[in-house]
């Protein structure tokens, strides 16, 4: 860009700056903080800014603010015995008209007696925003019947804080920051025990749908898009389109609707979907065509559950191929263990999949194996995984049973890869049992073609065995 022509927009070099020339931006403001704090002539600080917070609204529903204005006393607060202040029961709340709040017009209810003078006045008649009890209704959820207190002590301390908060992102300012701002003056207050509302926040990603975009960017709606040969064109004029990943719009019609997806295919099944289509906190694209996939799957888990069920002790000594179904069942447990836990629903259930494309090559399964698959289920499919867990002879809820436990000795796989690094690069790779001895791993590392050809016409100076991972090289 020539800059006696157009502006510079982007971020360039400091020029004409003395000590400053040759810095970007960035470097350039940190090398003069450090000059400023030299010279001591100022310092560095990091100034946080709370947005402005409205808090009145001039409508009808919403807290009503307990205040009363007095000609006499001026602002006067209701008295706590007359709390809590309630909006007034009528069949109608229309605006004023003269731009004052809907409570306004209920003379009823605005007219009142001063609670100092007994003087004629007037309530406040701006109701709080819809968050001034969102901010704080996690407490109350720890004790929604106590009248006398938002929330007894002994309850407070024992649930609080909030261990995971899932919420979009955004919640970030509406939400999030006034709860906690919210939350850390009730414990300046003494009223709550801990510093911190929540321990841990997710912001889930959105779910978003198809769309078309011309050449142009501009978007088109999917009811004016016609497919050919696996290509996308605009009914109007023909132009071939891009099909692009956008926000679910109405305006787009590209909008599904979950009640419909449940009522064909199950919420069991959009429930699930919904978990493997990829990590939570990403956003992705809905297709239907996966939604049938994990119906299908569902499908073939019942199927299994049509297969005779044995008895056998799936700790004791088993033939080769149940041997390997337990370790699969093993691997299963852990993994599902793991990564629920962590929140990576969308690999779990790849590893529940794994487990019955395994389980399906049997005649009939081992139920206390099949039994604990289905309490993994349960959560990503709690509709079939009570039914199921019916058929297994149990009356009673899947809930509270014992979540399935494993053996790490079922886990440990028989054989496994080794690389073999020369010089810190990979230069081959051989099968061996996992626990094997450093010996045995270092005499099959030097059998491989990579350690023969890289070690040809060299010296090799020392041999490291790190045991259950690698065997490392060093020539010269």
């Amino acid at each position: 860009v020539d800059v006696q022509k157009e502006a510079w927009t982007q971020d360039g070099i400091h020029v004409n700056s003395e000590f400053l020339d040759g810095l970007n931006k960035k470097d350039a403001i940190a090398k003069m903080l450090d000059f400023l704090e030299e010279k001591k002539i100022g310092h560095k600080a990091v100034n946080y800014k709370l947005r402005d917070w409205v808090f009145s609204r001039q409508r009808y529903w919403g807290e009503p603010i307990p205040l009363v204005h007095c000609p006499k006393c001026g602002t006067v607060p209701v008295p706590e015995t007359e709390l809590p202040l309630e909006l007034p029961n009528v069949k109608t709340y229309q605006p004023t008209g003269t731009g004052e709040s809907p409570l306004a017009g209920i003379e009823s209810w605005v007219n009142c007696k001063c609670p100092n003078c007994g003087a004629d006045s007037k309530r406040e008649t701006n109701t709080m925003p819809q968050w001034a009890g969102s901010c704080w209704y996690y407490l109350r959820y720890l004790d929604p019947k106590d009248s006398s207190s938002f929330c007894t002590s002994d309850k407070e301390k024992y649930w609080m804080p909030v261990d995971l908060y899932v919420g979009g992102a955004e919640h970030a300012v509406l939400h999030l920051l006034y709860a906690r701002f919210w939350h850390k003056v009730l414990y300046d207050c003494g009223v709550v025990s801990t510093k911190e509302p929540f321990h841990r926040l997710i912001n889930q990603g959105m779910i978003t749908s198809f769309a078309f975009q011309r050449k142009s960017k501009s978007l088109v709606a999917v009811d004016a898009v016609e497919e050919k040969d696996g290509k996308y064109y605009a009914k109007d004029d023909g132009e071939e389109l891009e099909r692009v990943v956008a926000k679910m719009s109405k305006s787009l019609k590209n909008v599904v609707n979950p009640d419909e997806m449940i009522k064909t295919y199950g919420a069991d099944s959009v429930r699930m979907y919904e978990m493997f289509m990829g990590p939570l906190t990403v956003s992705k694209p809905w297709n239907t065509q996966g939604l049938v996939g994990i119906n299908r799957f569902l499908d073939k888990i019942w199927n299994l559950s049509e297969k005779p069920m044995n008895d056998i002790d799936i700790t004791g000594k088993l033939d080769k191929d149940l041997a390997s179904l337990r370790k699969t069942y093993a691997k299963t447990v852990k993994k599902v263990t793991q990564d629920t836990g962590n929140l990576d629903f969308n690999v779990a259930i790849s590893q529940m999949m794994i487990f019955v494309n395994e389980a399906a090559k049997f005649d009939s399964l081992p139920k206390a194996m099949w039994e604990g698959f289905v309490l993994m289920l349960s959560p990503y499919a709690p509709h079939l995984g009570e039914e199921l867990w019916q058929k297994l002879g149990h009356k009673d809820t899947n809930a509270y049973e014992k979540w399935p436990e494993f053996s790490e000795d079922y886990c440990k796989d028989d054989t496994k890869e080794f690389p073999v690094m020369i010089n810190g690069k990979l230069r081959a790779k051989f099968e061996a049992a996992a626990d094997s001895d450093n010996a045995t791993l270092e005499a099959l590392a030097k059998e491989t073609d990579g350690f023969k050809k890289f070690t040809d016409g060299k010296t090799v100076a020392k041999i490291i065995v790190v045991p259950g991972k690698l065997v490392n090289v060093v020539v010269k």
